[in-house]
């Protein structure tokens, strides 16, 4: 986006009025005298719409005293306070020129009958609504934590050891089975009285016995 563009978007209204040419409306306008700011009604039709943006304009023109007298507005100027519908009128044109060679009632557009007389307004930018920041509450550290049990544990107290007396030491203490002396066992030597023999004299003696 432009510079130019960008300046001219901020100072563009939210809103502004539904006009339509052949409507009779009234510009409630703000004007200064001096010091002091008042608000002038002007009433009359709208005879033409042009331009565009911020530099949109719309004419009304009216008759005061036999006298036609027209009146440009800028649309998103902050001077207009707001412009309020009172009747709707056929149109078909885009400028109504015309009604400037007319007098009296030719002076004015048609009526439309039934039509209903409503302050519509077209939304040019939305309304900016800034919505609250919840604080985030920070999460307890995982040190913290640690430490608060660490200290938890160390608060507990410690059951402390009785002392125990030796004498009923002793008396729990099991008495030492009496030693079993073991005999020695004396190795006998066995000699073997096994004689050697001839296998020949072997053979004679079983033949003899035959």
């Amino acid at each position: 986006m432009d510079i130019i563009k960008s300046i001219e978007h901020e100072q563009l209204k939210n809103k502004i009025p539904e006009l339509k040419v052949g409507n009779t409306v009234k510009v409630h306008a703000r004007i200064k005298e001096g010091n002091k700011e008042r608000i002038q009604v002007f009433e009359g039709i709208i005879i033409k719409v042009q331009g565009g943006g911020i530099n949109q304009t719309f004419t009304v023109r009216k008759n005061s005293y036999g006298v036609g007298v027209e009146k440009t507005f800028l649309v998103h100027s902050p001077l207009v306070e707001k412009v309020e519908l009172v009747r709707v009128g056929k149109a078909r044109r885009a400028k109504l020129f015309y009604l400037r060679d007319r007098v009296g009632k030719a002076a004015k557009t048609k009526e439309q009958i039934g039509a209903r007389i409503e302050n519509k307004e077209i939304v040019i930018k939305e309304d900016l609504v800034e919505e609250p920041v919840e604080e985030e509450t920070p999460a307890p550290a995982v040190e913290e934590v640690a430490t608060v049990e660490e200290n938890v544990v160390e608060e507990t107290p410690v059951a402390e050891e009785t002392p125990v007396s030796e004498e009923v030491k002793a008396e729990e203490a099991p008495e030492e089975a009496p030693a079993i002396e073991t005999e020695k066992v004396e190795k006998q030597e066995v000699s073997d009285t096994v004689k050697e023999e001839n296998v020949e004299d072997v053979k004679d003696a079983d033949k003899k016995a035959e």
